[in-house]
């Protein structure tokens, strides 16, 4: 796909290889599984027990294992892949391998949309505690506390100290990361260590019972209170592969090691947490996060306890909540560079986004494009608790891929040597891609919308930038797609928030049904109709890019449909748990629709003789 000449003979093949031969393989193990454990532990620990809970109440503690269980499956699957083909900017570039450019350029857009986020919702964590000693950083509108002007100031002072620290290169980053992610780590051990003296088992069961908001709210929780967000940290290991000393052996021990860890520890905290609660005037499960407690909830938890040596020991919690999302921060910095490497790599993007820092040896352009990116979305989320269902939807999206590639690989690239072979694969692999859409089924309908139709306004770009490019399509066809797809999209979304998701909307329900599903209809019509008429209009060659897509556009708007019918939707025409049993089958018939799809791609072909060569020479050296 990415054949075409470019600077002189090279084509983009060729600068992608270069640039990867020109990073520095450096990270052990211990680096990897830090860098995994330090993506993982940050503001989910801070702040994602008391959002659990006031979403789920005491069966929060349920939430967190069943969110960190579907993570490991899912991980399972990169484990096998990663340790096959290590790459930076991995996740983005893999399923260019296993689809080509069209499906690769729409996951690796979703996976930027989230992944430029996250250094965001890190400071906001940090300016939310911060705001129990420095005032002016938050205000309430609506209800919800968001920043102010002074805060969103003070958010954008934190990225370009994240960016300062990755700048300083990958050895650097490793070392002090390593260092930061053990004071992340004991705090919160110690943390729930004491608030389990004064537990109170009472809050598990007498403020309306261990599902005071039902048993749906369990599975709701995952994706919108910030427990799916919490546990992504784990891919850092797999987007940071190209620059480690045994990518084969270490990526598989540090990504799976970490999830394993995590999930021990959130679980814990919550439990710590539920039971540490004294329950202010007025305040009950749905409204936790908007109480004192929502700010600093450990923090007013060990205030609260009447201990003097927990009180004390709250004060490191300040710290901690400076270290912890900040750690979290510096790392997403430098995967969300590595994200938009990964996509140049690729073909989408500009290739000015390869290049390596001579000294540092880091892609320092991609490193200042994803910082700059990074604090646009300050703008439209500016709080915390309005980030995270977003951003693990929109990541989650990009997971589901894992799986797919997996046995996809395994068709095309029978031959690949696999450090590790993860057992039972046939098994494994559609358990993990039925979990991973069911958290985004769970986020509910006006997540789901916003990440669609987010993910789709970014398709535009391809016809713009590659589609012209690469493969031959004509400059007025190509603009016209993209426009006309652009507008229509954003129109859509624009009017889906406005009148049909926005709480304050005054239309009635049954005009909102009209609304929604008329804006649905015309954007299948308008997607799969543009899907076709490209397929029509390239050479025979990269027909498959387009019609291997189908599978993709139609469980977006499968899911829409159900998800606004559902118990999780603006009517509950299918309530809980049906619609879920309807969505397994659903995600089961999309799975194998995917696994047709897949194909042996020339990207794939290149990858695969490029790592058996890496193999050679190690065996000869060996």
């Amino acid at each position: 796909m990415s054949k075409v000449k470019i600077e002189g003979k090279r084509t983009a093949e060729e600068i992608a290889r270069e640039s990867d031969k020109q990073l520095r393989k450096s990270l052990t193990l211990q680096d990897l599984f830090f860098l995994s454990l330090g993506g993982i532990v940050g503001s989910g620990w801070l702040l994602g027990g008391v959002a659990a809970a006031g979403v789920a109440g005491p069966a929060s503690i349920i939430s967190w294992i069943i969110g960190g269980s579907i993570v490991l499956f899912i991980a399972l699957s990169f484990a096998e892949i990663t340790s096959a083909l290590p790459k930076s900017g991995s996740i983005v570039r893999y399923p260019h391998y296993a689809y080509g450019g069209y499906v690769g350029y729409i996951m690796g857009w979703a996976y930027l949309l989230g992944a430029l986020t996250v250094p965001a919702v890190e400071s906001e964590a940090i300016l939310s505690y911060a705001s129990t000693y420095v005032k002016g950083l938050f205000h309430t509108v609506n209800g919800v506390s968001v920043l102010t002007p002074l805060g969103i100031f003070y958010g954008v002072l934190l990225l370009v100290a994240f960016f300062l620290i990755n700048w300083f290169g990958i050895k650097f980053l490793a070392k002090f990361n390593t260092i930061m992610t053990w004071v992340k780590f004991i705090i919160p051990v110690f943390t729930f260590a004491f608030l389990f003296f004064i537990l109170n088992k009472s809050n598990f069961v007498n403020h309306g019972g261990f599902f005071p908001q039902g048993v749906g709210s369990i599975f709701y929780a995952i994706p919108t209170a910030g427990i799916v967000f919490s546990f992504l940290g784990f891919r850092q290991a797999l987007n940071f592969g190209g620059e480690a000393k045994n990518p084969q052996r270490d990526i598989p021990i540090a990504t799976v090691l970490s999830i394993a860890v995590s999930i021990v520890m959130y679980t814990m905290l919550e439990i710590g947490f539920i039971g540490a609660l004294k329950w202010p005037n007025g305040v009950n499960w749905s409204n936790l996060t908007t109480s004192s407690l929502g700010s600093a909830p450990y923090f007013v938890e060990l205030q609260n306890a009447g201990i003097a040596l927990f009180g004390a020991f709250a004060y490191f919690l300040l710290i901690s909540a400076f270290v912890s999302p900040a750690g979290t921060g510096w790392i997403y910095s430098g995967s969300s560079a590595r994200t938009l490497y990964g996509i140049a790599a690729d073909g989408y993007y500009p290739l000015g986004l390869l290049k390596i820092h001579k000294k540092t040896k880091i892609p320092y352009i991609a490193l200042i494009t994803s910082t700059l990116l990074g604090m646009i979305f300050f703008l439209p989320f500016p709080s915390w608790y309005l980030f995270i269902g977003f951003i693990s939807s929109s990541m989650v999206l990009t997971y589901l891929m894992g799986p797919i590639m997996l046995m996809t690989f395994r068709k095309y690239a029978p031959d690949l040597r696999r450090p590790f072979r993860l057992p039972y694969a046939s098994v494994i692999a559609p358990i993990g891609f039925v979990s991973g859409a069911l958290i985004m089924y769970w986020s509910g309908i006006s997540t789901l919308t916003m990440v669609f139709y987010t993910v789709l306004l970014g398709i535009p770009v391809f016809y713009f930038l590659y589609a012209r490019q690469k493969l031959g399509l004509s400059k007025i066809f190509a603009y016209t797609v993209g426009i006309v797809e652009f507008v229509v999209t954003g129109f859509i979304l624009v009017f889906n928030y406005l009148f049909v998701l926005y709480p304050a909307s005054k239309e009635t329900t049954d005009t909102k049904t009209i609304y929604f599903f008329v804006g649905l209809a015309l954007m299948a019509v308008v997607w799969f109709t543009f899907t076709a008429l490209t397929a029509s209009r390239v050479s025979e060659k990269y027909k498959i890019l387009f019609t291997s897509s189908y599978w993709l556009f139609g469980m977006f708007f499968v899911t829409e449909v159900v998800s606004y019918l559902g118990a999780f939707g603006m009517q509950t025409i299918i309530p809980f748990p049906w619609d879920t049993i309807l969505m397994i089958g659903v995600y089961l018939v999309f799975y194998f629709l995917a696994l047709k799809s897949g194909h042996k791609t020339e990207d794939l072909e290149i990858a695969v003789k490029e790592a058996e060569k890496i193999s050679s020479i190690e065996t000869e050296k060996i």
